[in-house]
């Protein structure tokens, strides 16, 4: 089975580092043990078309560029800002030229940054509307990891999309997907890309591994945290792409398909087979847990 790092566990978030104080008043805070590889550097590089990767060694951050500006999906964590300003300009784009903001989950190792992204670029964050709160509360309300004190720092969100709406720029069409579990607001993105010859299907997909310590039935603010899921699993069973990506470079094997300094190999990352084992593990894990042999 690929490694999940994303199953962040309540040993991890028990030690923490106060970084900052949200306008509001609250402490803002971020895991301090958290895995070597979420900060590591790696080179950004294109991946189909005008997606490319300008995340941290295992934390996926994309960038859709178009003739009308850039979308940015993903911010890793508080200290990726300036890597990523770096990685955009070092691809030959200019990092005023993000217009759109948006994420996977409203978890610290994807949001981190995004309040001072926002800030930096001006552009519209555009979330799936069940995390839009968490965002707001900096995490603080997220029922698995969330606290008395927010883990980054409180961002608003400027649209909120539901099932299946698109985030359309510079003739790109993102079809968000609502595929919650994970976090209340988890999706993934499916969008096609024009490449050298062909178009491609591109999917990034948000892995739902479950989060929590706790049995499902204990957790009083998401009673329908065992349905939804349900529901994603077999949303994602059922989807249709030709190039896959995810929320973490470990989850779709970034690093055992793309050597550093390698050329442009769309056909690298068209593995449907990992997906689908990626999905049947992740399934099991789903029946042990409301078996209750977690």
């Amino acid at each position: 089975m690929i490694k999940n790092t994303s199953a962040i566990t309540a040993p991890l978030i028990a030690i923490i580092m106060t970084i900052a104080h949200a306008a509001s008043g609250q402490v803002v805070t971020e895991p301090q043990n958290v895995p070597a590889e979420w900060s590591q550097p790696y080179e950004p590089f294109q991946i189909v078309g005008n997606l490319y990767y300008v995340g941290t060694y295992d934390l996926a951050s994309y960038l859709i560029t178009t003739p009308k500006g850039h979308i940015l999906i993903n911010t890793g964590l508080a200290s990726s800002a300036p890597v990523i300003k770096e990685h955009v300009e070092s691809l030959g784009f200019k990092f005023s030229d993000i217009k759109i903001l948006t994420t996977t989950q409203a978890h610290f190792d994807h949001m981190g940054a995004m309040a001072v992204i926002k800030k930096m670029t001006g552009a519209s964050l555009q979330v799936d509307e069940k995390d839009a709160e968490v965002m707001g509360k900096g995490g603080a309300t997220d029922y698995a990891l969330g606290g008395k004190d927010c883990l980054y720092q409180p961002v608003i969100a400027d649209r909120l999309l539901k099932n299946m709406d698109k985030i359309k720029l510079g003739g790109v069409r993102l079809v968000m997907l609502h595929h919650p579990g994970h976090t209340k607001g988890s999706c993934s993105f499916l969008f096609d890309v024009k490449g050298n010859q062909r178009t491609y299907r591109v999917l990034i997909a948000n892995m739902p591994t479950i989060v929590t310590e706790k049995e499902f039935s204990e957790l009083s603010t998401y009673p329908d945290i065992e349905k939804d899921y349900a529901y994603t699993l077999e949303s994602m069973k059922n989807l249709s792409f030709d190039v896959w990506v995810a929320s973490h470079a470990s989850q779709f094997s970034l690093h055992d398909k793309r050597q550093p300094g390698a050329t442009y190999n769309p056909a690298a990352f068209m593995d449907k087979p990992t997906y689908d084992v990626q999905l049947a593990d992740l399934q099991k894990a789903f029946m042990k847990k409301i078996e209750g042999k977690n």
